[in-house]
């Protein structure tokens, strides 16, 4: 890039600013819901959905009330789903299949379901070399979208919207996302960190969570724990409301009659956005800092404290914002939280990291009573997954480059039940109208 495109841009973006900015007033006073949500915070109803329903409050004596939060995978609750798969670090599958399909899987469904998925874990001949390692970047989010747009060239009816080819498509790209994330991830190791790059095969007789574990360490070692911790942790990122950003992108992009890879590239730009899959790695950030400047993980009055200086702006990232606390819709609780909260424990002990886990207990218990003092906030303010999850990467030994990237082998599930529902149900490209509030020049122009 050009110094003087450069310096172009910059002299210019003052003049963007000035010509689009658009007074707060206006939005108030033509009632549009910026965000696609009400005063309320409630998101604005653009569709209905059978993949899954997420519960934040109940209707008691014709009032609304918070509620401890519900998350539903096709008339199943989370909690019942996980604890259906026992101690079975596969479940990814079977989640999977539920969402896609609409219903459970009987034994035999899921054993031809699981073998399809572990016979599509491998890429196009060369396909590692000739586009993964073409322009290896530290951006894995990057590096898996333009893997996905090419496979396109692969597929001969990369264009058919009929259902059953979109199944076809949808459990392809399913099978090797762990594969574009992680090869992704090993080639900038090599060709950007001047690191070795160790590449191993997938193995069709482990589960996906085996295979991330097994594919990113050199001695593909990894304990039972690791590996069902890391499964349900995929379980719980799988589907959440057809309302997230990646997920209505997903619907937006599908109303178009556009072809899989194309939606599935567009969700994944949409989740790479720090306000969406990125948030654990601002609360990884956070904890990071307060433990360096923490002096006794145990003394609730010190960290109380740090929180209300993060809170005040005068510390950390200065946003005044306590990352991992609060959701866009839970209050009371988010379900995904609770869940992974007991694996994480499970793990720490193995890791023998019981000390760095009482700093996020602290923290879970102190953040919100800070919060409501400061923001005199009463409603509730609870931790959400990602207030967890990151711990559970960092102790997966997965690096920070792969943290949004793991998100997206989970989401994938999610975005493709979603797609498959918006065809079946399609009969108008969704297109919201946008107010012009634009003034209008009497000037003849010569």
């Amino acid at each position: 890039m050009t110094k003087r495109l450069i310096d172009y841009a910059e002299k210019h973006a003052s003049i963007c600013f000035e010509n689009d900015a658009i007074s707060p007033i206006l939005y108030k006073e033509y009632g549009v819901n910026t965000g696609l949500r009400d005063e309320k915070g409630t998101g604005v109803l653009t569709g209905l959905t059978r993949v899954s329903d997420i519960v934040s409050s109940k209707i008691i004596d014709g009032r609304m009330v918070p509620c401890d939060g519900e998350l539903w995978y096709r008339g199943y609750r989370i909690e019942e789903l996980i604890s259906s798969i026992g101690d079975d670090a596969s479940g990814f599958d079977k989640i999977a299949y539920l969402l896609l399909m609409g219903e459970l899987p009987t034994q035999q469904q899921i054993l031809e379901f699981s073998d399809l998925i572990s016979q599509c874990r491998t890429l196009p001949t060369n396909f590692t070399r000739d586009v993964i390692m073409k322009a290896p970047s530290e951006d894995i989010m990057n590096s898996m979208t333009r893997s996905i747009l090419t496979l396109a060239s692969y597929d001969e009816r990369e264009k058919d919207t009929d259902i059953a080819n979109v199944i076809r498509q949808s459990m392809q790209l399913i099978s090797i996302f762990p594969l574009l994330a992680i090869y992704g991830y090993q080639a900038y190791v090599h060709y950007v960190k001047h690191g070795s790059m160790v590449l191993h095969h997938p193995d069709p007789s482990l589960s996906a969570a085996e295979n991330i574990l097994m594919l990113l360490r050199t001695d593909r070692q990894y304990t039972w724990t690791e590996a069902k911790v890391l499964d349900t942790a995929l379980i719980l990122h799988m589907e959440h409301g057809g309302g997230n950003n990646s997920t209505f992108t997903t619907r937006v992009v599908t109303s178009s009659g556009s072809d899989t890879y194309s939606t599935i590239a567009a969700a994944m730009s949409s989740l790479k956005g720090p306000k969406h899959g990125g948030a654990n790695i601002k609360v990884m950030e956070m904890i990071e800092y307060l433990s360096r400047h923490v002096s006794d993980y145990s003394d609730k009055d010190e960290i109380a404290a740090y929180l209300g200086k993060i809170l005040d702006k005068e510390t950390f990232d200065r946003q005044g914002l306590i990352y991992g606390m609060g959701h866009a819709v839970y209050s009371l609780s988010d379900p995904r939280e609770r869940i992974l909260r007991k694996y994480v424990e499970e793990l720490a002990k193995e890791k023998g990291i019981e000390n760095e886990l009482m700093l996020y207990r602290n923290i879970e218990e102190i953040a919100p009573q800070v919060i409501a003092a400061k923001r005199h906030i009463y409603k509730g303010v609870s931790p959400n997954v990602d207030f967890y999850s990151g711990f559970v990467y960092k102790m997966l030994g997965i690096p920070t480059e792969l943290y949004t990237a793991i998100f997206a082998i989970a989401r994938i599930v999610g975005w493709s039940a979603h797609r498959i529902e918006e065809l079946v149900n399609m009969s108008k490209i969704i297109r919201p109208a946008y107010m012009s509030v634009m003034g209008r020049n009497t000037d003849v122009l010569s």
